[in-house]
């Protein structure tokens, strides 16, 4: 998913002055500029509901040197979303992520540039989505097709054992690459990807202390690995491959137009991009895909789902042979959207912040409002939301059909009586919002699709169920704090 679903919580360091009439309560900690971090990080949708019982639905924390005013009642979160111009994210992107992918900030010495990037989200969109997911497509079947769906003599309808979040990510990992940035000369599919996919990782784990903006030196041979896979997309490189996006194309091109801009800095621009069409979507897939396993008459109703909407539609399906799932089909799988909904709204721990741009009385409700200076930090936590037992019966409950209603999705979410909205936000909000959504939410709908037509899918036995890892809070979504084994075999052709 294409942005930083949110915040960590040492990124801002803003000092506080005296506080003014009318200001939420300030809950500060034992020991200074520390404030409450450590409880925060420690869990931090516990944190929040303990204090939202004690001081109410607006609060201000202090956190690792800055002071957040968290907004906690979703029935005023279209107050804060539509000060865009007075509550700003940009602010936060545009220092935090040069930082993070080894890029020089994009404003200053390179007018227009930050402009233009954000035009290339545009397609991931509409008429480039169209592209992008028939590509996609095609790459799942390449990998699938070459790394499981073949069969040696003797192994006929013999079971195979992997890791679930290995398995998404292996997968995963290799078509999105494909499909962003295209095919090596006289070859399907690139040599070394293992070797890149474990600098991935090991990237990706410091990648939280990153967006905190500790200094990479402190990080071991985490600025080696970086330059490691920045390298992988210096201009030379990707100059031979073949197929690559309209979306990467427009960003080369844009890059190309700045002299000063040098390779090393245009390659990191696409390593940014590699992790932010990762770095959530494999586990959003590990979580909807782990849900469904483990949930086998959930599993069975969205397996039929995709057969019948294949059938109605006049797709043949055999195991034999590769199928094509359109953007349009995949659109009419409500149950398998429903549970990819759900598992994000589990899973989903993103932190919405806003920097005020100016002095000025934030306005919450009709009887409500409270002063605002420039610089302080107002901050959304929809976890708190999505687990909230008064807008979602049995909240720590998967319930596949739970966005679903009459054979229709589900839109009607209410909280005091009143409905909601946003009652589900696992993208960010207003002009954060994650531009790759509808790409990320693609991709896993066919990976799942494929999954499901072409193999029979088990837990293994004698595990503990799969929890979230809460150290990423804020930050997206959650990786599990250990992998899940299953067991997966070819399905004989169903009608």
């Amino acid at each position: 998913m294409f942005t930083v679903m949110g915040v960590n919580n040492q990124t801002f360091l803003f000092s506080s002055s005296c506080r003014r009439d009318g200001e939420p309560p300030l809950i500060k900690g034992w020991i200074p500029i520390i404030g409450k971090a450590l409880e925060f990080g420690k869990d931090a949708h516990k944190f929040l509901e303990k204090h939202k019982e004690k001081y109410g639905d607006v609060f201000t924390v202090q956190i690792a040197g800055k002071y957040m005013t968290f907004i906690m009642d979703p029935l005023l979160y279209p107050n804060i979303i539509k000060h865009g111009r007075q509550l700003d994210f940009h602010e936060f992107s545009n220092r935090v992520a040069p930082f993070t992918f080894g890029y020089p900030p994009v404003t200053g010495k390179y007018p227009g540039l930050r402009e233009e990037i954000r035009r290339s989200f545009h397609l991931l969109q509409g008429d480039g989505l169209i592209a992008l997911t028939e590509s996609m497509m095609g790459n799942l079947m390449l990998v699938f097709r070459q790394d499981h769906l073949a069969e040696r003599p003797g192994e006929e309808g013999s079971w195979k054992s992997g890791n679930i979040y290995q398995f998404c990510f292996t997968v995963l990992f290799e078509a999105t690459f494909l499909t962003l940035y295209g095919k090596p000369p006289a070859a399907r599919r690139h040599s070394g990807m293992g070797v890149l996919r474990e600098d991935f990782i090991k990237f990706d784990k410091m990648f939280p202390l990153l967006i905190a903006q500790i200094p990479i030196w402190l990080l071991g041979r985490t600025k080696a690995i970086r330059e490691n896979l920045i390298r992988c997309f210096l201009p030379h490189r990707m100059s031979i491959w073949s197929n690559k996006s309209q979306f990467i194309r427009r960003r080369s091109e844009v890059f190309d137009q700045y002299d000063t801009l040098r390779d090393f800095d245009k390659a990191a621009h696409h390593f940014a991009i590699l992790w932010a069409s990762l770095g959530n979507t494999v586990p959003a897939t590990f979580w909807t895909m782990y849900y469904l396993v483990s949930h086998p008459e959930a599993l069975e109703v969205v397996r039929q789902e995709i057969h019948d909407v294949l059938r109605t539609n006049g797709v043949e399906f055999s195991r034999d042979r590769d199928v094509t799932i359109s953007r349009e089909l995949l659109d009419k799988l409500l149950y398998l959207e429903s549970s990819i909904n759900e598992s994000l709204r589990l899973s989903s721990a993103s932190m919405n912040i806003r920097v005020a741009q100016e002095d000025f009385d934030l306005q919450l409700d009709s009887e409500r409002s409270v002063p605002v200076r420039k610089g302080d930090i107002i901050a959304l936590y929809p976890q708190s939301m999505h687990l909230d037992p008064e807008i979602y019966e049995e909240p720590q409950t998967f319930q596949f059909d739970r966005y679903t209603q009459d054979s229709k999705k589900k839109t009607d979410f209410y909280k005091d009586g009143e409905k909601l909205k946003y009652y589900l936000m696992p993208f960010g909000s207003g002009s954060s919002k994650c531009p790759g959504r509808y790409f990320a939410i693609n991709e896993i709908k066919q990976f799942l699709c494929l999954l499901l037509l072409y193999f029979d899918l088990q837990l293994e036995e004698g595990q503990t169920r799969a929890t979230v890892d809460s150290s990423r809070a804020g930050l997206g979504i959650l990786l599990p704090t250990t992998d899940i084994r299953f067991r997966y075999r070819l399905r004989v052709n169903q009608d």
